[in-house]
């Protein structure tokens, strides 16, 4: 296995740990609003404060898998948006070559970056805020 294809194989292995943490969080969190809403009468506010808890957790994801060159085939470089309900998170890109592999993060603003996004990265997004893979 090449230098390469291992540093992929890191920056894939980090962000699906992210994600399973992320899915915990989000699962715990659900489980506790359920709790509240089920189990004991509470006032509307702490019911409203676990909303907005679960509002601005990282927990729309979408990963686009592309050919970032002619040559290589495989479809081994990706776009992964993580994004929270009102559009803020970022986007992770990976550009695998054959004798290297370069990974760059963007922050996300409300749905936008600052940094101009390529298509791919413009594609991940857009899924991870619609949830449709036809975005």
């Amino acid at each position: 296995m090449s230098t390469a294809d291992l540093a992929l194989l890191a920056v894939v292995v980090v962000l699906g740990g992210v994600v399973v943490a992320l899915a915990v969080r989000v699962a715990g969190l659900g489980r506790v609003v359920h709790r509240l809403e089920h189990d004991r009468p509470v006032g509307a506010g702490d019911v409203a404060g676990l909303r907005a808890d679960i509002a601005q957790a990282l927990r729309h994801v979408a990963v686009v898998r592309y050919d970032a060159f002619g040559d290589m085939g495989g479809r081994l470089s990706f776009s992964a948006a993580v994004i929270d309900d009102a559009g803020d998170g970022l986007v992770l890109s990976s550009i695998h070559a054959r004798g290297e592999s370069r990974t760059y993060a963007k922050g996300i603003v409300g749905g936008a970056s600052d940094t101009t996004l390529t298509p791919e990265e413009q594609q991940a997004l857009a899924v991870a805020r619609t949830g449709s893979k036809k975005a």
